[in-house]
C-alpha cells in the first residue's frame, strides 16, 4: 500500500492561515472544550503529561558532550492524540538553545507531525514555529473573553517576544478599548521591547500610548491584563507580588512566573489549562532535588505549580483551582465581579498544536499548498 504525506514548509504554513488569529482563538475554545470532555489523549501513565524532555547536564567530564549553559537547552518529545471533528494523532518536536540567535535563529526550532489515528502513518508533517507561537498566544486571549474585563483599557506585555507578539494580535480582536500597552523587556533598550513598540505603532494605531517600562512592579501596576512570556534565566528572573496588580486584573503567565508568598494566591481566583499537567512538575521539581549540580537551591517558576502546592500543602482545595475548560463549557463561571483577581496558568498543551496544525492542513489540501512526499509505495518488509 502507498503512503503519501503533505510537507509544508513555514512559507506554506503562511499561506495556509497559521497567523490567523481569529480561527486560531476558535480553535482553541474548541479544543478545550474537547479537553473538558475527556476526548483527548497525552503522554503519561495518566495521559496528561506535556511531553517528553530531555535535559543536558551543567558539567560533564565527557569532551564535547552538550551541556546546559543557558536558559531552555533541551529536546522535547510531546505527543498526543485529540478527537472531535479533528480525530488526529500526532506530535510536537522541538529542539531549543538559547545560543540560537547568535546564529540568527530562533531560540527553538520546531515540527509538527500529523498521523493517521488507526495506521500511524504520517498525514503531513509541518513547520511548527509559527503553528506553536500562534496557538500559545491565541489561548491566554481566548480565555480573556471569559474572564477579563471586557472594558480593559491597560495592556501589559512582559516578556515582548514572539510568543507576546502573537498573544497581542489576539487580545487586539477581542478587547477593542485597549488604548494603552506597556511593554517590559531585559531593559529600556531592550531590542524586543523596541520591535514591540514599532510593531504596535504600525498595526494598532488606535493605541494612545506606549510605555517601556523599567521594572516588573511598573509594568504589573494598573494593568488591566497582564499577558507574562519571559524566557530569562533563573537569576534573571524578577520576582512577582499580589500587591502590585489593581483590583480586575487578569493575569496570564505562559512562562516564568517566580512567586515565594504562596499564601497570597487564595486572594485570587486561580485557574488553569491542565491541573494534572503541573502535578508532573511538581513531582519531577521534588524527584530533582533541592539543589542543582553545582549546589544552587531549585526554585520553581510556574504559575500552576505555585496552586498545585498550594492544594498539596492543605492551604486550600482543588475545587478552589478552576480548570479553564470547565469555564469553556459552562460548567464553572469565569469572571463573576469587577474587582476579582484573576490568576491563569496556560503552560500549554501538544493538544493545541494538533488542532491548529489540523486546521493549517485542511486549508493547505484546499488550496494546494505543500508538498506531496513519499512514505513508500510498497514497504520493504512486512
Amino acid at each position: 500500500m502507498s503512503i503519501d504525506f503533505l510537507y509544508l514548509n513555514e512559507k506554506d504554513m503562511i499561506e495556509a492561515g497559521v497567523m490567523d488569529a481569529s480561527r486560531c482563538m476558535a480553535t482553541m475554545r474548541e479544543t478545550m472544550m474537547l479537553f473538558g470532555k475527556h476526548d483527548f489523549l497525552l503522554g503519561g501513565p495518566k495521559g496528561d503529561e506535556h511531553g517528553l524532555q530531555m535535559n543536558f547536564p551543567q558539567t560533564s567530564d565527557i569532551e564535547g558532550f552538550p551541556i546546559d549553559d543557558g536558559p531552555d537547552r533541551r529536546f522535547m518529545a510531546m505527543p498526543a492524540y485529540i478527537g472531535g471533528r479533528f480525530h488526529i494523532a500526532g506530535q510536537k518536536y522541538y529542539g531549543s538553545n538559547s545560543h540560537n540567535s547568535s546564529r540568527g535563529l530562533p531560540r527553538s526550532i520546531l515540527m509538527v507531525t500529523l498521523s493517521d489515528v488507526d495506521t500511524g502513518a504520517p498525514v503531513a508533517v509541518m513547520s511548527a514555529n509559527l503553528l506553536s507561537a500562534m496557538r500559545t498566544g491565541a489561548m491566554p486571549a481566548m480565555a480573556a473573553t471569559l474572564l477579563a474585563d471586557p472594558d480593559a483599557e491597560v495592556l501589559s506585555l512582559i516578556g515582548p517576544g514572539v510568543i507576546n507578539k502573537c498573544a497581542l494580535m489576539c487580545y487586539m480582536r477581542v478587547l477593542p478599548n485597549i488604548k494603552k500597552i506597556k511593554l517590559r523587556g531585559s531593559s529600556l533598550s531592550s531590542r524586543t521591547a523596541l520591535e514591540m513598540k514599532s510593531f504596535i505603532e504600525e498595526k494598532y494605531p488606535n493605541v494612545k500610548e506606549i510605555e517601556i517600562c523599567a521594572s516588573l512592579r511598573e509594568a504589573c501596576s494598573d494593568a488591566d491584563v497582564v499577558s507574562e512570556a519571559m524566557s530569562v534565566s533563573k537569576a534573571d528572573m524578577e520576582e512577582f507580588h499580589i500587591e502590585w496588580f489593581k483590583k480586575g486584573a487578569t493575569v496570564f503567565s505562559m512562562g516564568s512566573f517566580l512567586y515565594r508568598q504562596f499564601d497570597d494566591f487564595l486572594s485570587t481566583k486561580m485557574v488553569v489549562d491542565n491541573y494534572g499537567m503541573y502535578q508532573k512538575y511538581l513531582s519531577n521539581f521534588m524527584a530533582r532535588g533541592e539543589t542543582d549540580e553545582l549546589g544552587n537551591k531549585r526554585e520553581w517558576c510556574i504559575m500552576g505549580i505555585h496552586f498545585v502546592h498550594l492544594v498539596d500543602t492543605g492551604k486550600t482545595d482543588r475545587k478552589n483551582v478552576l480548570d479553564l475548560c470547565d469555564i469553556v463549557n459552562g460548567v464553572k463561571k469565569g469572571r463573576e465581579s469587577k474587582d476579582e483577581i484573576i490568576m491563569c496558568s496556560i503552560g500549554g498543551m501538544p493538544l493545541e498544536d494538533l488542532s491548529w496544525g489540523y486546521e493549517c492542513y485542511e486549508r493547505a489540501r484546499m488550496l494546494g499548498i505543500g508538498t506531496r512526499l513519499n512514505l513508500w509505495d510498497e514497504p520493504y518488509m512486512k
